[in-house]
């Protein structure tokens, strides 16, 4: 019999300490929502759709190319990747996802009127044609950069292998 009182005080316990925990995440998630709302109302917080309705549709902005030069930038030596004639920022590019191929793979290329990455991007490590990407090709980025027109960061005296002969 005492050990049957002794569960059950456990079980009631267990019971009080849940139902002071559900009450104790009622009265923040209260809290946190009035203080919200007097932020909102006090100017402070503002909708991420700004002064859109949530009832309409909210209209991207365009996003502007990257301020290049006519064309794009000669390559400074023999077997330099294709700069970027772009921007890039947000692209996800991980082990899942690379969002350049959405323009740059066969045959979204044609569609999106981009140049068609490289048929050596195709070849694995042991020289085998692939129907897809390579994984070693797989992250642009390793080697592509967006072309800009920027002032050097450290002065050098870099010479592209033209200006050498």
């Amino acid at each position: 019999m005492y050990k049957i009182i002794r569960k059950y005080s456990k079980l009631a316990a267990l019971g009080v300490l849940a139902v002071l925990s559900l009450v104790a995440v009622v009265a923040l998630s209260l809290h946190g929502t009035e203080k919200a709302m007097a932020q909102q109302a006090a100017g402070g917080v503002q909708s991420l759709r700004g002064e859109t309705d949530i009832t309409d549709d909210n209209v991207a902005p365009v996003v502007p190319r990257q301020d290049t030069q006519a064309g794009s930038f000669e390559r400074a030596y023999r077997q330099q990747p294709p700069l970027i004639p772009h921007k890039i920022d947000g692209y996800q590019i991980d082990r899942a996802v690379n969002q350049c191929m959405l323009c740059h793979d066969w045959p979204y290329n044609v569609d999106q009127g981009a140049p068609k990455i490289s048929e050596t991007h195709y070849v694995n490590r042991d020289g085998v044609a692939l129907d897809e990407v390579s994984p070693r090709r797989w992250f642009c980025t390793q080697c592509h950069v967006p072309q800009s027109n920027a002032r050097e960061l450290v002065k050098n005296d870099f010479k592209s292998a033209i200006d050498l002969e």
